[in-house]
Parts: structure tokens; C-alpha cells; sequence
């Protein structure tokens, strides 16, 4: 593998990675926002609330992005063992 051919992987990747992200992102955001947060937040229409909701849907898209990027990346490995 030619130094071109590597550079157009790694790329290729890093773009899947990014779009594995984002969507794993919007789901979570789409999760959170179905929590009642009225129940916790003395003031749920307030900035900070949205705020709150958009960090832990980044943290929970992100780690599940990793846990979906990290399974294909193993079963990617596994193929050594059958071939």
C-alpha cells in the first residue's frame, strides 16, 4: 500500500467516524429531549436546561458512536481468524 492509497483510507475513515458521530449525536438529542426535566430542574425552560440537555446528548451520542466504531473495528479484526 502506496503512501496515496493510505492517506485515502485514513481519510476515508476519519469522514465515517464523523458522520458515526453526528448521527449517534442526533439520536441521543432526540432521546434526551424526551426526559422530564421538570422534575429535576427548578426552571426546565431556562438556557442553562437546554444547555445541560445538549451535553449530555453529545456525551451519550458520542459514547455510543465509540461503542458502535469500536464493535466494527473488532469484528474487522476477527476476520483474521476465519481467513
Amino acid at each position: 500500500m502506496d503512501w496515496e492509497q493510505y492517506a485515502a483510507h485514513a481519510g476515508m475513515q476519519g469522514l465515517m467516524y464523523i458522520i458515526v458521530d453526528l448521527v449517534c449525536i442526533t439520536i441521543a438529542w432526540f432521546v434526551v429531549q424526551e426526559i422530564r426535566l421538570d422534575a429535576f430542574m427548578k426552571r426546565p425552560r431556562a438556557v442553562y436546561t437546554k444547555v445541560l440537555q445538549i451535553m449530555v446528548a453529545v456525551i451519550l451520542g458520542h459514547q455510543f458512536a465509540r461503542f458502535i466504531l469500536d464493535y466494527w473495528q473488532w469484528s474487522n479484526l476477527l476476520q483474521g481468524l476465519v481467513e
